[in-house]
């Protein structure tokens, strides 16, 4: 499913598709999750794990190693279990594989990190019945959709009359 239900735009999700997706996602497979602390998929594992999501790091150079006290797997076939949502922090042309993996394991949706496009790819996961986001950052969204951003300043583009609740559990998990 697309944001706008016909399987092929992509260039704009509605804050409540976002939210949807968001919401129903328990775990997280992240391909090309790093060890590199200075490394923007470091601290978006990082992000996802203390926001509450059960993060599974995906790296074949690393397998069987750790990051943040995870085990990184070599691949989603390895997984214990199939995740909600598969990550996607690899080029535009590495996410066709890496779809083809998600829909494979019987993933739920598909994310694609910022700048990562690929409308084939898209195409054969909506075919198989995953919800597809592409060119955007889980960690970005949850910031701005659930006000945490705006508590430094940032505007968010999302207008509330008072302080709103957190919606998701940011607890730091040890």
């Amino acid at each position: 499913m697309s944001a706008g239900g016909n399987g092929t735009d992509h260039s704009h999700y509605s804050d409540a598709f976002l939210r949807d997706v968001l919401d129903r996602t328990k775990s997280i497979a992240v391909v090309g999750a790093s060890a590199d602390p200075v490394k923007a998929s470091y601290f978006v594992v990082k992000y996802l794990r203390d926001a509450g999501y059960r993060v599974f790091p995906v790296n074949p150079k690393m397998a069987g190693q750790s990051i943040l006290g995870q085990t990184v797997y070599g691949s989603l076939a390895e997984l214990p279990e199939p995740p909600d949502m598969v990550d996607v922090f690899r080029n535009s042309a590495a996410a066709g594989g890496v779809t083809d993996e998600a829909i494979a394991i019987g993933a739920k949706v598909v994310w694609m990190q910022l700048g990562v496009v690929n409308e084939e790819a898209a195409a054969r996961a909506e075919a198989a019945g995953l919800t597809v986001v592409m060119n955007r950052c889980p960690k970005m969204e949850i910031q701005r959709l659930y006000g945490e951003i705006g508590r430094i300043g940032v505007n968010s583009g999302v207008l509330v009359t008072k302080k709103q609740p957190l919606k998701k559990s940011f607890k730091k998990l040890i």
